[in-house]
């Protein structure tokens, strides 16, 4: 007789199985319904293209547009007019977590022969040492959305007593993390989370429900503030300071999610007639908020996702962003790794806030967002603080993008490119 199986193996087991068919699930989810047969004389409806799903014959699916392709430093927009100085420190922070990386490790070990670079300089060394890439969506748009992000300071207190009264929660012990990539490397990126129910594993509490006392966070109060509006949009940047009454700050960062998606409560204000569009920034979600206190929590609730955080030792420099790195104001993004490498530099053309001023930057890949889905998607750190935060409350522009990538880099569907972006072959 074979041996009993561990009840932790077991219960491995099963979210694996679990996790595969919900996985399955929503890629045959993404698949159109087969079109019935065209009558004479009609051309067949096209559907979307999928292993899983019948393709309608007599239709050409389209060429795929590949999301990075090589160019030249030249096609990158005001490439010789940024002050590529105030771009060198946040790229530098990123090699020394990537330096034993190949094949970051030559271009890192290049970087750290420069001493005191000037704006020549570091020009030269990333013509000679990467290959611009510019970026695309799968639709082939090269346009996206760039919004901004900032480290909030709030008010609070260790101990719960009003005014302070929101507490800022650490991850629950009942909170389970799901990672498939063993089994399943095209999920490398995804983590999926739940509990369990018995024997079933089911989705963790959404934020109503932890509201509503259901989840086990009893004892994981880190810290209470005195706005739920202002823990609120904390949870939206991942990040930031709570200043207590003794004059003692705290540095507070993500430590996990609920794992509901992302919704917006700004897009529920417009769709309710609440806000206008143009509306519906953070500054004006907080007046809303102020304006209508007995509705806050009904507003809160539209968005299912809840962030958990984790107290950070105090620093003089900006929050660790997804790399581990501390992020620089105006000189960091956040990306989604799906699409562009962490710690990689990447050139940004959009505009300022609510403006038609370029804004054309070297920028760094040091952190990711729940909302930051896409090729062509960034947020911008502004920084610390309250004018940050109005700077990027009111950031949602398009833009474009080209990442930066080391010689020899394994770039999928691409041969292997010289600086200049044209191919030499590959094998």
């Amino acid at each position: 007789m074979s041996a009993p199986v561990p009840r932790r193996a077991m219960i491995a087991r099963r979210l694996a199985s679990v996790a595969a068919a919900a996985l399955a699930a929503l890629i045959l989810a993404g698949c159109a319904t087969p079109p019935p047969a065209a009558p004479a004389g009609q051309v067949c409806p096209e559907t979307k293209p999928c292993p899983a799903c019948p393709v309608c014959p007599g239709v050409v699916e389209k060429p795929k547009v590949p999301t990075l392709a090589p160019v030249a430093f030249a096609d990158l927009p005001g490439w010789g007019q940024d002050d590529l100085v105030a771009a060198w420190p946040a790229f530098r922070a990123s090699c020394r977590a990537l330096r034993f990386r190949e094949p970051w490790r030559e271009a890192c070990a290049r970087a750290d022969a420069l001493e005191n670079p000037d704006d020549a300089a570091i020009r030269a060394y990333f013509e000679a040492n990467f290959v611009p890439y510019r970026v695309a969506n799968g639709d082939g748009a090269t346009q996206g959305l760039v919004t901004g992000y900032y480290e909030p300071v709030l008010r609070g207190s260790r101990e719960r007593r009003a005014p302070f009264v929101h507490p800022l929660f650490a991850p629950p012990d009942d909170l389970l993390i799901i990672d498939l990539a063993a089994v399943a490397p095209d999920t490398r990126n995804m983590r999926l989370r739940g509990r369990l129910d018995g024997r079933r594993v089911v989705p963790y509490w959404s934020r109503a429900e932890i509201e509503d006392g259901k989840a086990p966070v009893g004892g994981k109060e880190l810290v209470y503030v005195d706005d739920a509006i202002e823990a609120f949009f904390m949870q939206i940047q991942g990040s930031g300071r709570v200043r207590l009454g003794n004059g003692e700050e705290l540095r507070i960062g993500y430590a996990d999610q609920n794992g509901h998606p992302y919704q917006s409560i700004g897009r529920w204000l417009v769709d309710k007639g609440e806000l206008a569009l143009g509306q519906a920034s953070m500054q004006g979600i907080q007046a809303w908020a102020r304006a209508n206190p007995a509705r806050v929590a009904e507003l809160l609730n539209q968005n299912p996702s809840f962030v958990f955080f984790r107290e950070l030792p105090p620093s003089p420099g900006g929050p660790p962003g997804a790399q581990g790195v501390p992020l620089t104001a105006e000189r960091s993004i956040a990306i989604d790794p799906r699409f562009i490498p962490l710690g990689a530099p990447v050139y940004l053309a959009t505009t300022h806030p609510n403006s038609s001023v370029p804004l054309e930057r070297l920028m760094v890949a040091q952190d990711t967002g729940g909302a930051i889905r896409g090729a062509v998607r960034a947020d911008f750190y502004w920084g610390t603080g309250p004018d940050a935060g109005l700077l990027a409350g009111r950031m949602r522009q398009q833009g474009r993008m080209w990442v930066l990538l080391p010689l020899g880099y394994p770039v999928p569907g691409q041969d292997n490119v010289d600086v200049q972006g044209r191919a030499t072959g590959g094998a």
